[in-house]
C-alpha cells in the first residue's frame, strides 16, 4: 500500500524485497495486528524506506527488538548511511549512538547541551587512564551466543 502510495513501479516486488531484508518474508501473509512489537518496528523502518528517501527520519528505531532484531537494524541503518542517506536518529541508547552516529547532539530537558563527533565528546572529559580488567561477556554475547547469532557489530 505504502508503495502505491509513493507510486513507485513494480510495488508489490518492492515490498517483497523490504519484507524480505528486514526478516519479514514469512510474516508478509499476516496481517500486522498479528505481528510482535518487534516485527512492527521493523516494518516501520521498512515502510520509511519505501522510495530511496534521501533523509530518513528514525525514532527510537530498536526499542522493543530483542538483540538479533537490534543488530539487523543496526546494519541497515549503518548501510543507508554508507549508500549516501541521510540518517536522522534519536535513541536513548547511547551505545547504539556511539555504533551509529557520525555526529551526536545530547538533549537535556529539551536543549541541546553540547553536540559534535564522539571524538569531540570524548575531549570534555579528562583521557582515559590504562587499566587491566578482566573483561567478562555481556548477557548479549552469551545471548548471540547460545542462539548461534554471530556477533558482527557495525
Amino acid at each position: 500500500m505504502v508503495a502505491r502510495l509513493r507510486q513507485v513501479r513494480s510495488p508489490g516486488q518492492v515490498a517483497d524485497d523490504l519484507l524480505r531484508r528486514f526478516g519479514l518474508a514469512d510474516a508478509g501473509g499476516r496481517r500486522v495486528s498479528a505481528y510482535s512489537g518487534g516485527m512492527r518496528r521493523r516494518l516501520d523502518i521498512a515502510m520509511s524506506l519505501i522510495g530511496s528517501p534521501t533523509v530518513v527520519f528514525l525514532d527510537e528505531p530498536t526499542t522493543g527488538l530483542d538483540p538479533e532484531g537490534r543488530l539487523e537494524v543496526w546494519k541497515e541503518i549503518q548501510s543507508l548511511a554508507d549508500s549516501g542517506t541521510t540518517v536522522l536518529l534519536t535513541t536513548q541508547y547511547l551505545e547504539e549512538a556511539e555504533k551509529l552516529a557520525d555526529r551526536i547532539a545530547i538533549l537535556h530537558q529539551g536543549t541541546v547541551i553540547v553536540s559534535g563527533t564522539l571524538a569531540e565528546l570524548r575531549t570534555l572529559l579528562p583521557p582515559a587512564k590504562a587499566e587491566l580488567v578482566e573483561r567478562q561477556p555481556t548477557l548479549e554475547e552469551i545471548f548471540l551466543s547460545v542462539v548461534g547469532t554471530k556477533q558482527a557489530r557495525p
